[in-house]
């Protein structure tokens, strides 16, 4: 008697028109996870392994963007005490020297002569004469070096360190470097009888064929070591790379924003707790926080994570 009073009591407590509730579960899309913009110094910051090579191949950058033209130098295999000027960028009726590093020789051409090039294009693959450090870096990584080495500190394993090690070239993959054929050198015929056979021994002889190019390689960082360093080749090699410092910056953590680089998206979160989606212009990051250089006042609530960049339609590039 007793348990049909209970399930008469409980059978009672709701009615048709009512619906079950779960106290506390919010309705489906609301943002339970936010942040706010916060400030801080900022160090980008990356460990790579490395090794020593000899004579390792690093790439050269246009300095603007224009039209290439390679100088008629031919290429030395002996390194000078002196930067070398190989080619120009013609930036409207402005030139700009390209030149390979004191310490280096030229390996190859990435371009042909009178290409059209873009500012921070490889163009010339060159090679540092000695020992040096290479460190093969991923695409990801890639990214947040963006060509701006600051600082590299070294530390060889069981061995020297840590040291500076100073960065040479660019980290952009390099495609195979290669050289133009001479062109025969034009001799002036001797005054003969046009009828009589020409003189043995008399035929003219290219100049010898100019050295190689340099071989493909993936994204990988160069540096170059102090003289008093003692090194061995193949030896393991840790590095620090140091690629932008700023201070006092408005930053948010990575989860809560859509893209690393340059430009980015969040979502900011209204009273209503609904997401409302923003660009923001991106600046540097340590892999935890990214700095939000424009699109925030600081004072938004931030949702975390933060908005999924939409797939291509098909058919549609991106770059």
């Amino acid at each position: 008697m007793a348990a049909s009073a209970v399930a008469l009591v409980l059978s009672g407590c709701t009615s048709d028109g009512d619906t079950a509730r779960t106290p506390e579960l919010e309705s489906r899309g609301t943002v339970l996870t936010t942040v706010q913009p916060s400030r801080q110094d900022l160090t980008n910051q990356i460990s790579l392994t490395g090794k020593v090579s000899i004579n390792p191949v690093f790439g050269i950058v246009a300095p603007a963007e224009g039209e290439l033209r390679f100088t008629e130098r031919q290429p030395t295999t002996v390194a000078v005490s002196r930067d070398t000027w190989v080619a120009t960028v013609w930036d409207g009726d402005t030139p700009r020297k390209v030149y390979v590093p004191e310490g280096a020789i030229m390996a190859g051409r990435l371009m042909d002569d009178r290409s059209p090039v873009a500012k921070g294009m490889p163009v010339v693959s060159a090679r540092h004469v000695g020992y040096g450090i290479t460190a093969d870096i991923d695409s990801a990584q890639a990214y947040r070096i963006s060509g701006s080495v600051k600082q590299i500190k070294a530390q060889i394993k069981n061995g020297p360190g840590p040291f500076d090690c100073e960065p040479v070239g660019t980290i952009a993959a390099l495609p195979a470097g290669t050289f133009p054929e001479p062109e025969p050198v034009a001799t002036k015929p001797p005054a003969v009888n046009p009828s009589a056979a020409p003189p043995a021994g008399t035929e003219t002889k290219a100049p010898p064929a100019a050295p190689e190019g340099s071989e493909a390689t993936g994204l990988r960082l160069v540096c170059a070591a102090p003289e008093k360093v003692r090194l061995i080749n193949g030896s393991d090699v840790t590095l620090d790379v140091i690629t932008g410092r700023a201070e006092d910056v408005m930053v948010l953590p990575v989860e809560a924003v859509a893209g690393l680089q340059g430009k980015g998206k969040v979502d900011i979160v209204g009273e209503d707790k609904q997401r409302r989606t923003v660009d923001v212009v991106l600046g540097i990051s340590d892999g935890k926080v990214v700095e939000i250089k424009k699109g925030l006042t600081g004072k938004e609530t931030i949702a975390v994570p933060g908005p999924n960049l939409p797939a291509p339609e098909a058919g549609e590039v991106t770059g």
